[in-house]
């Protein structure tokens, strides 16, 4: 068993973790028509990459923050999601004319969470785990507060035509939209100063400042957006969902990370892409569904998905770099 996966491991350093997550999700969708011929069709496949959207949405500020380093997760991505969907649910109340106001209040409530995470982390020194997991509380007391137990509102018809319904050639429209995230966190990523700088600050916080890097105003940056980004998750979810409950983006929060990981970014920063996260969004969503196939509880499902982690990360030979 070591042997193999060392031997994986010489094979991935030739092939980009990327391009592994994608042939594996390939993989696993090929083993599901083992388990079910039913599995091996365009509407299956449809179908999964539509899943996988909500998780690769919902993943996209979670990569911003694990590519910057410092031992950053978002652990109050979750909540953001929650929030983000009461929010629609309640200001919109069913009416399709509220809706971009509704989404501009969610993606500002977004971003006052996350510049908060991000302040906490850098003008009071708290690590990002023990900041975001606070802010978790916060937002979730904040969702107590505004809805008094009773989730008053409704879902526009508009939105979930735009979102769940196909749209172009018979596409769902959320998939459209993950296509679209993608091309806008690659252009952010790949094409501004602020990816490059933020690549920087995760490779040496360092050697990032001396360079010039404003590395405070880049961190307290990129924890605006994840909150941006997993309200705008929130939003979109509902869209699908066409309800709201106390915890529908509890669910997503350790996939969302999982996503990342198995994507092939380093948890220790300076190093991944989004990608990486979308082809990891498909390997869980493709685990899921045949975990479902194959009717196991709901335990054995998170201790595989586990597993698959620790599995991937040990393939991809991550190891903690020595900073200087």
């Amino acid at each position: 068993m070591i042997e193999a996966i060392q031997s994986l491991r010489q094979q991935s350093a030739q092939i980009s973790p990327p391009v592994v997550a994608l042939l594996l999700s390939i993989l696993l969708f090929l083993a599901g028509g083992l388990i079910n011929p039913n599995f091996l069709n365009v509407a299956q496949a449809v179908n999964i990459v539509r899943l996988a959207s909500f998780l690769g949405i919902i993943a996209a500020g979670q990569t911003l923050v694990i590519i910057s380093g410092g031992e950053g997760i978002d652990l109050s991505a979750g909540a953001v999601v929650t929030l983000g969907a009461i929010l629609t649910f309640r200001l919109s109340s069913g009416q399709n004319d509220m809706i971009l106001p509704a989404l501009l209040v969610v993606l500002a409530v977004g971003a006052v969470i996350g510049f908060l995470n991000g302040v906490g982390i850098i003008v009071l020194q708290v690590p990002p785990l023990v900041m975001t997991l606070g802010m978790t509380g916060v937002v979730q007391g904040t969702i107590l507060v505004l809805t008094q137990g009773e989730l008053i509102g409704n879902m526009p018809p508009l939105l979930g035509r735009l979102i769940a319904e196909p749209l172009i050639l018979g596409i769902p429209g959320v998939v459209i939209l993950w296509v679209l995230v993608g091309l806008g966190m690659w252009l952010l990523l790949e094409r501004t100063t602020y990816g490059k700088q933020l690549f920087a600050i995760g490779v040496n916080r360092t050697a990032a400042r001396l360079s010039g890097v404003r590395v405070p105003f880049i961190v307290i940056l990129t924890y605006t957006l994840s909150g941006v980004l997993a309200a705008f998750g929130g939003f979109v979810l509902l869209g699908f969902t066409q309800t709201v409950f106390l915890n529908l983006g509890g669910p997503y929060q350790f996939p969302a990370i999982a996503a990342v990981v198995v994507g092939g970014t380093v948890l220790s920063g300076g190093k991944g892409s989004y990608w990486g996260t979308m082809s990891g969004a498909l390997v869980l969503t493709l685990i899921e569904s045949l975990l479902r196939a194959l009717q196991l509880q709901e335990a054995y499902k998170l201790m595989t998905l586990g597993i698959t982690l620790v599995v991937l990360i040990s393939i991809y030979g991550r190891q903690r770099s020595v900073r200087q």
